[in-house]
Formats: structure tokens, sequence, C-alpha cells
């Protein structure tokens, strides 16, 4: 991996909270500074606009442009954090296809 690579957001591809896709282009999906990544619905609902996991600020995720997806694909690793079962959207909205 070349030192641009490592520089780059991941684009994790799914809110860590309910599992809904969140494709790379998704104006839905929430970062904080250490990319935990939500979607608009669990930041507004669950968390207050703040990442339950460091408190810090959930902002809209930059759209990468579309020439660079392939040569900066986004990430495929899904992650759910079960820290967060107990919260309303918690696998109810699932993956989307």
């Amino acid at each position: 991996m070349t030192e641009r690579e490592n520089e780059m957001l991941k684009l994790k591809p799914n809110c860590e909270c309910c599992d809904v896709d969140l494709i790379a282009e998704s104006i839905d999906a929430r970062i904080c500074s250490f990319e935990c990544t939500f979607c608009s619905e669990c930041k507004e609902q669950n968390f207050d606009g703040n990442c339950p996991n460091c408190g810090g600020e959930l902002e809209k995720r930059p759209i990468r442009p579309a020439e660079y997806l392939q040569k900066y694909p986004p990430s495929t690793t899904r992650f759910v954090n079960q820290n967060h079962a107990d919260q309303p959207n918690f696998n109810s909205r699932g993956s989307s296809s």
C-alpha cells in the first residue's frame, strides 16, 4: 500500500449501528475523525449527532470523485458494533439492495 493510499478515507460500506448499505456515493454516510461510520438516521435518532465511540462530531462523509474510485476503491469490509445493540435502529433496517 502506498503512502497516499494510507491517507485515503476507507469509505466503509455500512452503518456500524444498523448495517444499512452506505455506498461510496452515499449522501447519508456520516463519519467522525476516526472514520467510525454511521447513517444519517442513526446519527440523528440514536446518537444526537455525536459518535458513540469517541464522542466526536459525526459529519457528512465526503464523496470520492468517480474517476478515483477504481484506483482507490472503497472498503468492502463490513463492521457492525455490537455495543450499539440497544439502539432502536440496530438491525431493524438491515442491508438494502
